[in-house]
């Protein structure tokens, strides 16, 4: 059989102010575009589809349109809550609604009885019986336990040792006459981040070990990291990565999804697609003569732009002038006044600080110097002096 893996959509992501309606409709219809040319099977949307726990109409809209799209022919497709979901909407509004059309949505841990454990037939025949694991959080990863055991879970176990147990449970069914998949969104040690998690979720605390994947799985799709990767386990593991570079800092990323082929007693074939829609992130740095000679290089890219030249009243102004896609303008840190200097110059004899000096200080280092603001503050401050005397 073959799936289509896919995750961290963040539909409704905002990038600085900037509204990514408009790319993320592209990108979801491309990878529409790759489920109907690789006629694929199955979907496994492995969490993140929202980049808000409370998403807007348009957001939801477009996931719906979506997801119904990827339905469309019979296709099984799974969707999981991430960290960014909310799962009691993705449980109460999305799974009874889109499981009418035969959308399987799982919003929290279900132990293998309830819904942990999808199975369904491929059109080759094939078993398949898929585990799911949406994020947890550590509260939740306790309860979870507590729901599968049916007892208090008051043994000192930490994150990863709990994950590892319900993915053994959920993974017990696994036999070597059928298709055995995992879909799960959390953070694996070693994965390459790329960017736009939330730190919460990515330090150790949350982490869970491949080891807890068994080698009986023949493909586990995970969401989280948002760069494409292969990580090291006793079945093929991967991070699908994010169909769009979320944030600056993801611009080394190549923005995609993964074709999965898989039969019993066969590991995964993995392929790559890369997915065009969005626009390129891009982080540039130079005077301001130099900025404006390469902005006809820059297309239609955002842009992180880091000034090298000092702080000035109306510098980021004058960059987006020749730049109107710059989300953020900063001075480069050779350009930035430092303590060091601030102290040198106090030891070479300037004058000591008093607050107007200080805020006239505080203006020119952030490079917002502006005489009227300067007035402005004088007056508040002779004033404020008057009622004091």
């Amino acid at each position: 059989m073959k799936i289509l893996h896919t995750a961290d959509w963040h539909v409704g992501k905002v990038l600085r102010g900037r509204s990514r309606a408009d790319e993320h409709a592209k990108v979801l219809d491309e990878l529409v575009g790759v489920a109907r040319a690789e006629d694929v099977d199955a979907v496994i949307v492995a969490g993140d589809v929202f980049d808000s726990a409370v998403p807007t109409p348009p957001a939801q809209a477009l996931v719906m349109k979506t997801l119904l799209a990827l339905r469309e022919g019979g296709r099984e497709v799974v969707v999981l809550a991430g960290n960014h979901d909310d799962a009691r909407l993705l449980d109460a509004v999305y799974r009874p609604v889109l499981g009418r059309l035969g959308i399987r949505v799982v919003g929290r841990f279900r132990p293998p009885g309830d819904g942990g454990v999808l199975t369904w037939t491929s059109r080759a025949g094939e078993p398949v019986r898929l585990a799911a694991m949406p994020f947890l959080s550590q509260r939740y990863v306790v309860r979870a336990l507590e729901a599968l055991t049916g007892a208090p879970d008051q043994h000192n176990r930490d994150y990863a040792h709990r994950f590892a147990q319900l993915a053994d449970a959920l993974t017990a069914g696994f036999r070597s006459d059928t298709v055995n998949l995992i879909a799960a969104h959390g953070t694996l040690p070693g994965g390459r981040l790329g960017g736009g998690e939330r730190e919460a979720q990515t330090i150790f605390s949350y982490y869970f070990e491949s080891s807890a994947f068994p080698a009986s799985a023949h493909y586990a799709a995970l969401g989280h990291l948002h760069r494409r990767q292969r990580m090291p386990g006793p079945c093929p593991i991967w991070y699908s990565g994010s169909p769009i570079a979320v944030d600056f800092g993801e611009e080394q990323n190549t923005p995609g999804a993964l074709v999965v082929e898989v039969s019993p007693g066969r590991p995964a074939d993995v392929r790559e697609v890369t997915l065009r829609g969005a626009r390129v992130l891009r982080t540039v740095s130079g005077t301001l003569p130099e900025l404006e000679a390469m902005a006809g290089e820059l297309g239609d890219a955002w842009l992180r732009v880091v000034v090298r030249e000092k702080p000035r009243a109306g510098l980021a102004d004058d960059v987006r002038d020749v730049l109107p896609n710059a989300l953020t303008v900063d001075i480069d840190e050779a350009f930035r006044p430092t303590a060091a200097r601030r102290r040198a110059a106090a030891a070479a004899g300037a004058e000591p600080p008093t607050p107007r000096r200080l805020f006239r200080t505080y203006l020119a280092e952030t490079g917002h110097e502006d005489e009227r603001v300067v007035a402005l503050f004088d007056r508040l401050y002779d004033e404020i002096d008057e009622q004091g005397d």
